[in-house]
């Protein structure tokens, strides 16, 4: 991930920038840091206020005051982003950023939901696209270790390294030997383990027999 980005702060002589990320400021938590932020052009928000997202050290932040006082807030953790997408236009830019809706450490198998910030400076926007996308393909290799970790449990025990095969009490029909061959298929299936490792994981299964 490189060295740890210094804190952003607004240009000192834009007080209106300012009280758009005030929001944004008094929801980070003792330690998170604001690395990249984005806001609303004026132009697209003549019926309400400036929207801003904030992709800080732990989740990405989004506010939008209201018209009279206040604001909305919602983030996203960074364990949960799945993938983000900029769209650059002429007057604007559009972030979308899908994310997993789990409580626990986000899976492929998760339900998702898509959140679309549009209209926001471009420079800016594209900052903090650029964080989206470094955090998305760090999490998304956590996610496929303890995918992958969770299938070996289920696998009886593979040791792809040693290409070993876990035993089980016999009449156990979850760990039959085809059963076990079925679930390394699902796994070479889904790019979890190679050709290679899944013929290796073959070989023990049938050596058993």
């Amino acid at each position: 991930m490189g060295a740890p980005s210094e804190p952003v702060a607004p240009q000192a002589d834009d007080p209106a920038l300012t009280r758009v990320l005030e929001p944004l400021r008094s929801l980070l938590i003792p330690g998170e840091q604001l690395e990249a932020y984005a806001v609303q052009r004026r132009i697209f928000a003549l019926v309400h206020r400036r929207v801003a997202i904030g992709g800080t050290t732990g989740r990405l932040i989004s506010t939008a005051r209201g018209l009279f006082g206040g604001f909305t807030a919602d983030d996203v953790r960074w364990q949960d982003l799945q993938d983000a997408d900029i769209r650059v236009g002429i007057l604007g830019a559009t972030l979308s950023v899908t994310a997993f809706v789990t409580k626990d450490l986000a899976s492929t198998e998760s339900a998702q939901r898509t959140l679309v910030f549009a209209g926001l400076r471009r420079s800016e926007a594209q900052a903090v696209y650029r964080l989206c996308q470094a955090q998305a393909q760090s999490w998304r290799e956590k996610r496929r270790v303890r995918d992958l970790d969770e299938l070996r449990a289920k696998s009886g025990g593979i040791q792809l390294g040693q290409a070993a095969v876990g035993t089980s009490a016999a009449g156990d029909a979850d760990h039959s030997p085809s059963a076990r061959l079925e679930r390394a298929k699902d796994m070479l299936q889904k790019g979890l383990i190679t050709d290679a490792e899944f013929e290796q994981i073959k070989a023990k299964i049938v050596a058993e027999l």
